[in-house]
């Protein structure tokens, strides 16, 4: 954002911008924003000098060429001068005559185009074809005005011979500052010269008023006549809230006054005619861009009839911009549209079959209102970054159209002579209690002690006041409490702690206090589900598996893959990457991702978890401020490239088992008939095979979550390898039933291993005998097992039954265990099952 300080003057007093451009540029970039480059221009204009061409002859060795006898008012010393104290210069422009004011540059003097370059032109006196020439007279390029270098500039000002060029186009001490464009992310208001003056008043502790015309009761001028009757349709209101159109008629385009150019161009703007100078003239004041239409190639391209449409476009759609680029919009970009034709990207760049050129006779004026993050999606689409661009996407505010606009048809009748010629539409959709108010936000109450309690400070809440009331917000003092309402143009103080930063960043950081606050030094005490975090993590890792820290956002295509709905996912608006477009229903998806990547960089078995927040956009899913919930949830995946012996399903439960019996947590295991009836639940359960997965419940029949295969599609769409599967559990419910284990100490004696066969019915699950053999082995408090999976078969001569076999180890704090006392116990154990569901040991 560049800024000129002689621009800032039109609107400051002058003793708010009387330091020095270095000083100045130090102050901002301590209490504003980062300056990028200060160019200070004082100097770029020494010498310049106003004269009058006296007579002009034409030069007896050119067909070009002409002698010119100019009065400088003998304002210029040692230069050689002819009869009357006339300076001789040659010169070579077309448009060279007799009575011209003009700028001379007499010898000795720098050539304001090579101004601050690393060869600066200086002038000379010389012999041109055997005429002395005493330095040269500039045309508009040569001063750094502007590009026409067709001919010497003709001041249009009514100055006498000799006054320094710089004074009598307010060109003296001027200087250009350079401000980051992201300091000013949420003050799209500083994106205005005005603006950022006010600022710098603020900083300074003074007081600034805003010109009168700036002012949230200016009112839209009425028409002279009625003949350039308009009509405007907008189809996007929640997009463009505000779109305000005058019609003017009677313009006659012309080339800008130098001093409008001059402004121009060193900010970074080209000069093109006096009505679209005007309207880049207010965008750099006030940060409101503005755009003309040719009224009468608006009528024609509409059918007859002056009406502007703002629109999405439609499929197929073409529009050719000035910048000479054509474009087929995206879909979701806004646009005016002129009957079936579109003449403008909203907000953007104009188009140029409805562009104000030379033979224009009436314009639309528009002032509109866009929405930032369409502007921003649509300008990295189709590469367009122009000035309305950084200012549009910053989130100007709708108060200010009236304004701008009435103040840039006065500007546009002084130097075209428009006048308005049809009523001016304004198209609010503006939320009538932002009207009402006059500001973008409600009024902010907070206190003097709220604010130094952050800041350290003591700052009384009068001083408080005057710093607010400095940059023209309204405070209203009761005590303490202070009620601040924002300015209409201000559109980031929202709450308490926007005022905090406003009154650290305007009292000035390096004033307040240089010491830390006093805090106790007492340890934190961890909270529990932290604890619990941290424990599974050493549990898993030691147990060999790896833990991953993946984006919370994945795209649709993911919850796709696995089966998961992204109707029940948050969607992001403004998302950094169509790969980070919803807020993840589970952990699993983003740890099944990750599979296939590792298979291929090498590593043939390994185990991945990751502990993290997800959300289900749900209205049961919220908590008791109306937030989205989030459920805090462990996810494991175990994956082998090459094949393993029985089921990947037991690989995952036995990591699960570790993980729960070093928690201390006691759960049971139930096949799964149905999927969970409630939605979190079935979005989790998402990716697993139903027939190869069970519900894990904690005491009491608490459901804690799955563990199981993954569903043959999801497997073919993420090329997971044939042994794959995991478990995802509610770290919630973990917490809740977790048993800090007692320290015993190690048993002397030696374990046994034990493999036992039983024949059971088809029916009859793993899961159910499992459960039978642990619950009579808890039945001796002395004795420590550990129960694992070695073989299910079934022939294939008895489809009616099947034979499983356990793996047991067994060891006793007290003794030995012998063969026969292991018999004993397991010929007891197969009694029970027996006599459960039925088993014969095999």
């Amino acid at each position: 954002m560049k800024i000129s300080i002689n621009v800032m003057k039109s609107y400051a007093e002058e003793s708010q911008l009387t330091l020095s451009p270095a000083e100045l540029a130090r102050k901002i970039g301590a209490q504003l924003g980062a300056v990028e480059e200060t160019v200070d221009l004082t100097h770029k204009y020494d010498g310049a000098t106003v004269a009058r061409i006296v007579s002009c002859r034409p030069h007896t060795g050119s067909d070009h060429l002409s002698i010119c006898l100019i009065d400088d008012g003998n304002a210029v010393k040692d230069v050689e001068r002819v009869g009357d104290g006339l300076v001789q210069v040659v010169c070579g422009a077309p448009n060279v005559r007799a009575g011209l004011l003009v700028c001379w540059l007499p010898p000795n003097v720098i050539v304001p185009q090579s101004f601050g370059t690393a060869e600066p032109f200086v002038l000379g006196a010389r012999e041109i074809r055997g005429e002395k020439s005493n330095g040269m007279l500039a045309s508009l390029k040569e001063l750094d005005i502007a590009d026409d270098h067709s001919g010497i500039a003709e001041l249009d000002i009514d100055a006498k011979p000799g006054t320094s060029f710089a004074d009598a186009y307010d060109l003296a001490g001027d200087a250009i500052i350079d401000i980051e464009n992201k300091m000013f992310t949420h003050r799209p208001d500083c994106f205005g010269n005005l603006g950022v003056a006010r600022e710098i008043a603020g900083i300074q502790n003074m007081p600034f008023t805003s010109p009168d015309w700036y002012s949230l009761d200016a009112a839209l001028p009425q028409p002279e006549t009625q003949d350039l009757p308009i009509a405007i349709h907008n189809e996007i209101p929640n997009l463009v809230p505000r779109f305000i159109a005058a019609p003017l008629g009677n313009i006659t385009i012309a080339p800008s006054p130098i001093w409008l150019q001059a402004s121009l161009n060193k900010l970074g703007i080209r000069p093109i005619n006096n009505v679209v100078d005007v309207t880049n003239y207010m965008m750099i004041v006030t940060g409101q861009p503005l755009h003309a239409y040719d009224y009468d190639k608006i009528k024609a391209l509409a059918g007859g009839k002056a009406e502007l449409t703002v629109r999405f476009p439609k499929k197929g759609e073409k529009i050719s911009l000035l910048s000479g680029k054509e474009i087929e919009p995206t879909e979701k970009a806004m646009m005016v549209a002129a009957g079936d034709n579109l003449v403008c990207v909203g907000g953007m760049m104009g188009g140029a079959s409805s562009e104000v050129d030379a033979h224009t006779k009436n314009i639309i004026l528009e002032a509109a209102t866009w929405d930032m993050y369409s502007i921003r999606r649509t300008s990295m689409q189709h590469g367009i970054f122009t000035d309305a661009v950084t200012r549009f996407s910053k989130g100007q505010s709708p108060l200010q159209n009236v304004a701008v606009i009435s103040q840039t048809i006065k500007e546009i009748a002084k130097l075209a002579g428009g006048r308005v010629a049809g009523m001016i539409v304004d198209d609010n959709h503006v939320a009538k209690e932002v009207l009402n108010r006059g500001s973008i936000h409600p009024s902010v109450v907070t206190t003097s002690d709220f604010i130094n309690s952050r800041l350290g400070s003591t700052l009384p809440a009068a001083l408080i006041a005057t710093t607010l009331r400095n940059v023209e917000c309204k405070v209203e003092e009761h005590g303490d409490e202070l009620i601040i309402t924002p300015p209409f143009w201000r559109t980031d103080l929202e709450i308490a702690e926007d005022i905090v930063e406003e009154i650290g960043r305007l009292h000035g950081y390096d004033s307040l206090p240089h010491h830390l606050p006093m805090r106790d030094t007492a340890t934190t005490e961890l909270p529990p589900i932290d604890d619990l975090k941290n424990r599974i993590r050493t549990i898993l890792s030691r147990a060999g598996a790896n833990e991953l820290q993946t984006y919370s956002f994945v795209p649709s295509r993911l919850l796709q893959q696995v089966g998961q709905e992204k109707k029940h996912a948050f969607a992001i608006r403004n998302a950094l990457s169509p790969e980070l477009e919803h807020y993840r229903l589970s952990l699993t998806p983003s740890l099944l991702d990750k599979v296939h990547a590792n298979i291929k960089a090498g590593y043939d078995q390994f185990g991945l978890f990751e502990l993290n927040k997800i959300h289900l956009k749900s209205e049961q899913d919220v908590d008791c401020d109306g937030l989205p919930r989030e459920y805090q949830t462990v996810a494991f995946v175990f994956a082998s490239s090459t094949k393993m012996p029985g089921a990947a399903y037991y690989y995952a439960k036995h990591y699960l088992d570790y993980l729960l019996a070093e928690l201390g947590v006691v759960v049971e295991f139930t096949p799964v008939e149905t999927p969970p009836g409630f939605e979190i639940g079935r979005q989790v359960f998402a990716p697993f095979e139903p027939k190869r997965s069970a519900f894990v419940y904690a005491d009491g029949g608490d459901f804690a979550g799955f563990v199981g295969e993954y569903r043959s599609a999801v497997s073919k769409n993420l090329k997971l390898p044939a042994v794959c599967a995991g478990f995802e559990i509610d770290l919630e419910r973990l917490l809740k039933h977790q048993h800090h284990l007692r320290y015993q100490p190690l048993i002397k004696f030696p374990a046994t291993d034990q493999d036992i066969c039983l024949k059971v019915k088809q029916g009859i699950t793993y899961i159910q005998l499992e459960s039978l053999v642990k619950e009579f082995l808890r039945g001796d408090e002395r004795l420590r097992f550990a129960v694992a999976p070695h073989d299910i078969y079934q022939k294939d001569t008895d489809t009616m039954h099947k034979q499983i076999t356990f793996r047991l180890a067994l060891q006793h704090h007290d003794r030995t265990l012998t063969t026969n006392e292991v018999n004993d116990m397991l010929d007891a154990l197969v009694q029970k099952i027996d006599a459960t569901v039925g088993a014969e040991r095999i």
